[in-house]
């Protein structure tokens, strides 16, 4: 399968700047650790998941693939180009659906205005055809043509959504990169916006990052998974062989905590602690403060993502 996006050593970092009382007191600026040696695959045609607990770098991941946040560190290749190289042809066909969707659209623009100004903008839709356009793009996610003359807040969350992705695909998109897309919605239009998804995947051949919290939701799209801890990848792989049998002690915690229904009530004890600061990571490897096989070693040296058997996973235990 052709490798559409590939990621090599992205690392990004945030500074913090002191308050005035810590300034005077001589302290320096620190550095919140969002992404941390980051490395990975998009293949064309598919699912890649990206799970991990808030604050793990998912969502600062997602953005610097779409090119919305600059790099601290590392690379990004187009179809085996720097990104930066082929700016134009990559920015039109990578775009994101953001986890709020009323955030994400200009409360003062319309529908139709905000679904097409891009497309207009980059020469791909004529602004005379802009409306007819805007009506096409909003049949597409399942809207009446006649919304575009409305404003973002006359919809529901579930149809700002859609509004969402119509927008996206304005700009004849191949890789959608979907931020935590469903989390706010309720449960059963969650599940209209995935069938949609999945839909959009078969009807424009699109291929999708899709990063959520939501194990089950993963499960149920992915081909690929990625599992990230505190910044970095800790497991990788088909997403069945991971489901089925994970290997990193972070991702069997993950798994053993999510509900299922009709399953009995849990015996495991889950992941103790909380998640640490990313102002100031553990040494060695990120999840041995929580983890119960932690030994001497994990708290002084990393462990690198290394191959089980067609997936990477990041554990000493598997040495």
């Amino acid at each position: 399968m052709t490798v559409m996006l590939e990621a090599h050593n992205l690392q990004k970092r945030f500074l913090l700047k002191p308050g005035l009382l810590a300034r005077m007191a001589g302290k320096p600026a620190q550095a919140v650790h969002a992404v941390n040696d980051v490395s990975l695959q998009v293949r064309q045609g598919e699912v890649l998941g990206v799970v991990g607990e808030s604050g793990c770098g998912k969502s600062t991941l997602g953005r610097m693939l779409a090119g919305l946040l600059p790099r601290t560190g590392g690379e990004i290749a187009w179809q085996g180009q720097r990104a930066d190289l082929a700016s134009a042809a990559y920015h039109r066909a990578v775009q994101m659906v953001f986890q709020n969707p009323y955030a994400s659209l200009n409360p003062r623009l319309r529908i139709g205005q905000a679904i097409t100004e891009g497309a207009v903008y980059h020469g791909l839709v004529k602004r005379s055809r802009a409306a007819a356009a805007a009506g096409e793009l909003l049949q597409q996610v399942g809207l009446d043509r006649g919304y575009a003359e409305r404003y973002p807040h006359e919809f529901s969350g579930g149809q700002r959504q859609r509004v969402a992705i119509a927008r996206a695909l304005a700009l004849r998109p191949r890789l959608l990169i979907c931020d935590e897309a469903v989390s706010a919605l309720d449960v059963s239009v969650q599940a209209q916006i995935i069938n949609l998804f999945m839909q959009l995947r078969r009807e424009h051949a699109l291929t999708y990052v899709f990063i959520s919290h939501n194990l089950a939701v993963v499960e149920h799209m992915s081909d690929r998974v990625v599992i990230m801890y505190l910044g970095r990848i800790v497991e990788s792989g088909p997403a069945r062989e991971v489901f089925a049998a994970p290997n990193h002690p972070y991702t069997r915690a993950l798994l053993a905590d999510a509900p299922r229904l009709g399953a009995s009530p849990p015996a495991h004890q889950p992941i103790r602690g909380e998640l640490p600061s990313p102002l100031a990571p553990p040494g060695g490897c990120a999840f041995h403060p929580r983890c119960p096989h932690a030994s001497a070693r994990c708290k002084t040296q990393v462990p690198l993502l290394r191959d089980i058997g067609g997936r990477l996973s990041a554990c000493h235990l598997n040495d």
